[in-house]
């Protein structure tokens, strides 16, 4: 038989417990995430995707945690300004998409964690010491696509194996880019190639360069990925259909836009990496102490109903290879 008094303290305890436990819960800190890109992303499938895979690490957007989104729209001047008015409003952390977003955050801030994404080459961009330790307060996935470049061409060559000119498209401000081109330089003298180097600030840059392939008659284009080209995908694809140019993406987000193909790193994967190391920073890991991580598996993608209206046909080698083929 239970003991009366012993029931009424243990009945009473319990009664003191469930408030307290109650106000544990209530008063569990609510995270401040600062989501920093160069163009709007938001409600694309790459945040999407970033959100999505917070959720699987308990972290839900508007309860535990709060995602202050800031965009330069495409003016990397506004950075500064974007910064700081984060760093007012005490954000636990910074998630920050490309080489250049990730350079302005470094160098803006020392003691918020960063986490960055897109990002090429992050030693020779400055961001870290090493891929094994990091140090510092930033850390993140490299994409890694320099190591990728010559395949770009070898691709370009088996749709079409005539190609002789190709075109590649660039943003000189971007210094992950000029690494990129000098490796593409050295695979194009290789194979006996002709490059033509198209740097590109803007869109009127982007025209220009399509207006130079056609009257080159260039036979091939090769769009290396980043803020500039990547916010005007639409028209890039557009123009290299309109001149009937094969041309090679880096991310198979063009693909999706009409595109011919894309070979590279999945970048839906390399948000979702991302909120791996938002999750372990949140919970008391050090950014320095996280290995930046790199892709073991680049995909392929095709789109076939615009190989079809270019009239190429694509070997049926490339197509047991991809990925994702578009009908």
């Amino acid at each position: 038989m239970i003991n009366r008094r012993k029931l009424v303290i243990a009945l009473g305890a319990g009664a003191i417990a469930a408030p307290f436990g109650s106000l544990a819960q209530q008063t569990a800190k609510v995270f401040r995430i600062g989501l920093l890109t160069y163009s709007d992303d938001r409600g694309t499938p790459r945040i999407a995707a970033f959100l999505d895979e917070l959720t699987k690490f308990g972290w839900v957007e508007g309860k535990n945690i709060f995602v202050e989104y800031r965009s330069a729209e495409g003016k990397i001047e506004r950075f500064p300004s974007l910064i700081s008015e984060l760093v007012r409003l005490k954000v636990d952390l910074i998630f920050t998409v490309s080489t250049p977003t990730a350079q302005a955050a470094k160098s803006a801030i020392r003691d918020i964690p960063i986490v960055f994404s897109m990002v090429s080459d992050p030693i020779a961009s400055g961001l870290v010491v090493s891929l094994g330790r990091p140090g510092g307060n930033i850390t993140g996935w490299s994409n890694m696509l320099p190591e990728t470049s010559a395949k770009l061409l070898q691709l370009l060559m088996e749709v079409n194996p005539k190609t002789s000119h190709v075109g590649v498209l660039w943003d000189p401000s971007n210094p992950a880019k000029e690494l990129e081109m000098r490796l593409i330089q050295a695979a194009a003298k290789q194979v006996g190639l002709k490059l033509r180097s198209l740097p590109v600030r803007g869109l009127s840059d982007i025209e220009a360069a399509f207006s130079t392939m056609r009257k080159d008659r260039s036979n091939g284009v090769v769009v290396l990925q980043d803020n500039v080209t990547g916010s005007h995908r639409e028209a890039i694809t557009q123009l290299a259909a309109g001149i009937r140019l094969p041309a090679i993406y880096q991310v198979s987000e063009f693909v999706d836009a009409g595109g011919l193909m894309s070979y590279g790193a999945s970048m839906l994967q390399q948000f979702r990496r991302g909120a791996y190391y938002v999750d372990k920073i949140l919970k008391g890991t050090k950014p320095g102490d996280l290995p930046v991580e790199q892709p073991t598996k680049f995909e392929l993608v095709i789109n076939g109903k615009t190989a079809k209206a270019l009239g190429i046909k694509i070997p049926q080698s490339l197509l047991i290879m991809a990925d994702r083929v578009i009908e």
